[in-house]
């Protein structure tokens, strides 16, 4: 599909305006923060910079190729390298999602639970809809280094937390790539309640019998 075939009200863009409201109901996207796009053929379709994901208009939706050349529309989100990475690394990821949703936030600001995810295997739900999740090093938002970053991990995974910033999921769906981002912030939220006292983590073998069933990636000693 070309990008002069897309048309800016396709069902993904409609998709992706109804998850934005769902989002900012929810209260995990404080203020103008955050930002949402999905991949159509080999154009990219985000919220716009600035914008409010509760009030995002299916036709006023910013357009790049995957490159991140402007096409048309309100100027995207300075963040558009995140999800550009994304999209490089998987080529079914048809939608990503940056949230500053505030226990991830807080919990970026933490030292990670381990190299390749700053969440713990606290529940089998963040195991089955996420996976791990690698801390990205900090850099000012938009710094195209965080990207760079994300290029260079050598194992896999559908979700990132930015350090001092907050979490980005990729999905083959917009669903799962918002599932995803709620289960982070529950999770998140569960690790911070948790924090001093004695917790339970899921052992190696209840993690791999998860990841295998969903698809999921973990790594683990077995």
């Amino acid at each position: 599909m070309s990008t002069t075939e897309i048309d800016l009200v396709h069902p993904l863009c409609t998709e992706l305006v109804q998850a934005g409201a769902h989002l900012a109901a929810l209260g995990l996207s404080p203020g103008s923060s955050g930002n949402l796009s999905v991949r159509i053929g080999d154009t990219i379709i985000m919220s716009p910079t600035g914008a409010d994901l509760a009030s995002l208009e299916a036709d006023k939706l910013s357009r790049l190729t995957l490159a991140g050349d402007f096409l048309d529309g309100p100027k995207a989100s300075k963040e558009f390298p995140l999800h550009q990475a994304m999209y490089a690394r998987d080529p079914s990821v048809v939608s990503v999602v940056h949230l500053h949703s505030p226990h991830a936030a807080a919990l970026s600001c933490t030292e990670p639970w381990a190299a390749h995810s700053a969440l713990p295997p606290i529940t089998p739900y963040l195991v089955m809809r996420v996976g791990q999740v690698p801390l990205i090093p900090y850099a000012a938002p938009g710094n195209v280094s965080q990207s760079e970053h994300i290029d260079g991990l050598d194992f896999d995974f559908r979700a990132i937390l930015l350090q001092n910033h907050g979490p980005l999921t990729a999905g083959t769906s917009v669903k799962q790539a918002v599932d995803a981002i709620i289960e982070i912030e529950e999770a998140a939220k569960l690790v911070l309640l948790l924090q001093d006292r004695p917790t339970r983590l899921l052992t190696d073998p209840e993690i791999l019998e998860l990841t295998r069933t969903y698809g999921t990636s973990w790594a683990t000693a077995g």
